[in-house]
């Protein structure tokens, strides 16, 4: 076999080749991380029988998944490696040497005693995406979250009685369509009722009448709102911001809903789990077999007890430990109180939890640590759910 060591950087990387002999094939070189960069390292191993080579990289954030994509489309075999492993091999040399170079020939020798490597495939590129998508979708949502407090405090000032008079809230499509073009409360006295009734009315489809765009335009009148154009401004501004981070979210999930229905992965079969929940878990999870057992990969989701004990002193109750993914724990909560309404014995196991004096929220971890454990039970064993 050869060996093909890749040292990843932001604009350059370092590549070199050892046989499985020891023998130094290829020194050593740099190539830039475009794609005349990338046809020079394919050139470089074209003189070489592609079954016989093993590429392997460190895992260095997002710096080298345009190189993993375009090896693997060009059907390399490619090893994304832990950076703990190629740091120990660093620190066996005698000589504390850390260059590039160097470093190429570290992660070949790393991969020349690794036992068994898994290559990076196609759906090893989906689950990737599904890990972008997730932690994109979940910042979007945040900002989302942040423009609509601030829209409300600017409603605070401007018609104060609004939010009280839509039982749903201010956050629905009539009122957003109503403020962009009134901002006011003297803008919506002045509209016709005609048009008043029938911006509510199209825009709630039926919902609300036309004693609804009455009594509104009363209460308009009578607000004690300030009819300010520098907040009128940020107030239609607010709502297009939102009104885009609803359009970018609803593109994001179309997205990770296409990617899951393709992979059609074995925990859609769990009720309660939908698309992008799932794709959430499974971009966060990746690949499910570096987790040997449930137990890692629930401290990988921070839903494991954290422990506490000095001397003769043991807790034996403490809260969960919140280390690793945010975003799958987050997930993984969100899913295990999906699954609690639509399966038996989740529910039995979460009314024990209450039934003990847990809260809500402690009770759901719970059922997430349980869900944890069904997940990797189905993935590693590619069977489908059924815990009756």
């Amino acid at each position: 076999m050869i060996y093909v060591g890749i040292d990843i950087a932001k604009l350059n990387h370092f590549a070199s080749a050892i046989s499985s002999d020891g023998e130094i094939l290829i020194e050593p070189f740099k190539f830039t991380n475009d794609g005349d960069g990338f046809q020079l390292l394919i050139s470089k191993l074209e003189s070489f029988d592609k079954d016989s080579l093993i590429i392997g990289l460190e895992s260095t954030a997002h710096y080298g998944d345009n190189l993993v994509r375009y090896l693997v489309a060009s059907f390399y075999k490619v090893c994304v490696l832990n950076p703990i492993k190629t740091s120990t091999m660093r620190k066996n040399n005698i000589r504390k040497t850390k260059t590039d170079k160097v470093d190429t020939y570290i992660i070949c020798k790393t991969l020349m005693m690794q036992d068994h490597l898994r290559f990076v495939t196609f759906y090893d590129l989906d689950l990737m995406d599904l890990k972008a998508l997730g932690r994109f979708r979940q910042k979007t949502i945040k900002q989302r979250t942040r423009l609509k407090i601030q829209l409300t405090s600017y409603l605070d000032e401007v018609f104060p009685e609004l939010q009280y008079f839509f039982k749903s809230g201010l956050h629905q499509k009539s009122v957003y369509a109503l403020l962009k073009e009134a901002p006011t409360p003297e803008a919506i006295a002045s509209m016709h009722m005609t048009h008043l009734a029938h911006l509510l009315k199209s825009t709630s489809h039926g919902h609300f009448d036309k004693e609804t765009a009455q009594q509104l335009r009363v209460l308009a009148k009578k607000s004690v709102g300030a009819s300010d154009s520098a907040l009128s401004i940020q107030v239609t501004h607010t709502i297009s911001q939102i009104e885009l981070l609803d359009s970018q979210l609803e593109r994001v999930e179309a997205e990770m809903t296409e990617i899951m229905k393709f992979n059609d992965s074995v925990i859609m079969t769990i009720p309660g789990i939908g698309y992008i929940n799932g794709g959430m878990i499974l971009g966060e999870i990746g690949d499910i077999h570096r987790f040997s057992n449930p137990s890692k990969l629930l401290a990988y989701a921070g839903l494991d007890p954290s422990v506490y004990q000095s001397g003769n002193f043991q807790a034996k109750k403490t809260r969960m430990s919140k280390r690793g993914s945010k975003v799958l724990r987050y997930a993984l909560v969100n899913a295990a109180h999906n699954v609690v309404k639509n399966n038996s014995t989740f529910k039995a196991y979460y009314d024990a939890k209450m039934a003990e004096g847990r809260s809500h929220y402690n009770a759901l971890g719970h059922c997430a640590g349980k869900l944890v454990r069904v997940i990797w039970k189905m993935m590693t064993d590619e069977v489908e759910f059924n815990l009756e």
